[in-house]
Formats: structure tokens, C-alpha cells, sequence
């Protein structure tokens, strides 16, 4: 039997090329393609200078206007959305088209197929969802009072940051998709329920979100001036970047570890 990561490499080699030509990556590309047309008709206004981008005589820039695609159109929604729809369907769908026998009939641990499909998510969301944002940048940046050279260490941090929402969400619901049986009801009742419901009020229950820590790490990426200070004010308490990074460290850990173990673990019992 191959060693742990060998199997898994295995897996990754099959599952990434099964992903990429799958309906979910139709439905990725959907998601992504959208900021990506709203960029297009912001650089065609801000050409033809249309008053839609002044707020009180003042132009909104083109950083601001990235940076608040990059926070709500993929870290509060698309980010989330692929992390339940990949993550979820990991073992779930090996289960609903009766391919999970042939897998684990195979030489290799069981938690190695886990962990091969897991990596081969990671990298099909980051091919598609990474270079949309860059396209973003240099569509809007650009456009009116920014400077590509001068946004592009934000811009690399906004790149981390979302690879980093995508690895933790998906490893959250692929042990959401191992253990129960609706995985994909469970995902999207906490990505669009749960999580704006804790992050938008005072207390203790936002620290049982994973948007919270993300939050914590986006302030630059919610410019501070007079025309979103009052967006932003809303999300005023969020942790530290320490606290947010230690967190979603922990949370992904914890969440590989145990979608590891239950894949191990569980006995899979297909309907008749």
C-alpha cells in the first residue's frame, strides 16, 4: 500500500481532471463571470465619467471599488458559495453515484481519497477564481485614482486571503459532506443563515463563524473614507489579524482532521 500522501497524490491526478470538466466548474465559472462583467461596465462608466460614481462631488475610486468587489462579492459570497458546492459533494457524490466502492477497494487509506479530492478543489477553484480577481484589478484599479503598482501588495494579500476563505471553507464542508447525509442543506443554511445572521449583530456567537476571522483580515480592503465609512462602521468589531489568522489555522486543522477520520471511520451504505 502507497504511503498516505501517495495515495492521495493519486487521487488528486484522477479527481482534478474529473473537476475541471464537471457542471460545478460550469457553475463556478458563472459565479466568477459575474464580478467580472459588473468590472467591464465600471471601466465603461468610469470612461464615459457618468455622476453614478460620485458621492457627495467626490469620485469613488477605482481601489475602493475593487476593494469592495473583492470583500462582497467573493469573501461574503462566492468564496463561501464554492467551498459548500465543492466541499460538500467530495464524498457525497461518490456515495449518490455509487462510485465510492471501486474507491476504497483500491490500495490506498481511505482518508488519502479524501484528502486528494480535497487538494484537487483547492487547486480547480484557485484556477478559476484567482485570475478573475486579477482581471478585476486590471480592469478597475486603473480606471480612476489608482495605480496597478501601487495596489498590487494589496492585491496580493487579497489573492492569499481568498485562497485562504477557499481552503477553509472547503475543508468545514467536506467533513460536513462525510459525515451527514444533506451535507449541501446543512452548507447553505450556515453560509447564508447562520453567518450573516452572527456577523451582523453584537456578541459572542460570531466567534462560530468563519466570516468573522475573515473579516478580521480584509480592513484594507474596506477603504476608510467618507463614502463607505458608514458600510463599514457596521462591521466595526472584528478580531485582530493575530486572532483571525491563529483561528482559521485552528478551524481548518480541526476540519481536515476530522473529515479525515470520518471517512476512515464511517461505513457507507448505498440506497438500493
Amino acid at each position: 500500500m502507497p504511503s498516505f500522501w501517495a495515495g492521495a497524490a493519486r487521487v488528486f491526478d484522477v479527481s482534478l481532471g474529473e473537476m475541471l470538466w464537471s457542471r460545478r466548474t460550469v457553475f463556478m465559472a458563472l459565479v466568477t463571470g459575474g464580478p467580472v462583467l459588473v468590472a467591464f461596465v465600471v471601466r465603461v462608466a468610469f470612461a464615459l465619467d457618468l455622476p453614478a460614481f460620485r458621492v457627495n462631488d467626490l469620485v469613488v475610486s477605482g481601489p475602493t471599488i475593487f476593494g469592495l468587489m473583492v470583500w462582497v462579492f467573493f469573501l461574503r459570497f462566492t468564496v463561501p458559495v464554492l467551498g459548500v458546492f465543492y466541499g460538500t459533494a467530495l464524498m457525497a457524490d461518490e456515495v449518490e453515484d455509487r462510485t465510492i466502492t471501486y474507491l476504497f477497494t483500491r490500495p490506498i487509506r481511505r482518508g488519502a481519497v479524501l484528502m486528494g479530492k480535497y487538494l484537487a478543489y483547492l487547486a480547480c477553484t484557485g484556477f478559476v477564481v484567482l485570475p478573475s480577481v486579477m482581471l478585476i484589478y486590471f480592469l478597475v484599479v486603473p480606471s480612476r485614482g489608482g495605480s496597478l503598482a501601487a495596489g498590487f501588495p494589496s492585491l496580493l494579500i487579497d489573492l492569499a486571503l481568498l485562497a485562504l476563505g477557499l481552503a477553509v471553507y472547503g475543508a468545514v464542508f467536506a467533513f460536513v459532506g462525510a459525515w451527514f447525509r444533506r451535507p449541501l442543506l446543512m452548507g447553505l443554511v450556515f453560509i447564508f443563515g447562520w453567518e450573516p445572521a452572527v456577523v451582523a449583530v453584537p456578541g459572542y456567537l460570531k466567534q462560530f463563524s468563519i466570516a468573522h476571522y475573515l473579516q478580521g483580515l480584509v480592513p484594507h480592503a474596506i477603504p476608510q473614507d467618507g463614502v463607505v465609512s458608514l458600510l463599514a462602521a457596521v462591521f466595526r468589531e472584528v478580531p485582530s489579524t493575530a486572532s483571525s489568522l491563529f483561528w482559521l489555522a485552528v478551524i481548518w486543522a480541526v476540519a481536515v482532521l476530522l473529515a479525515v477520520r470520518a471517512v476512515e471511520r464511517r461505513e457507507y451504505v448505498l440506497d438500493q
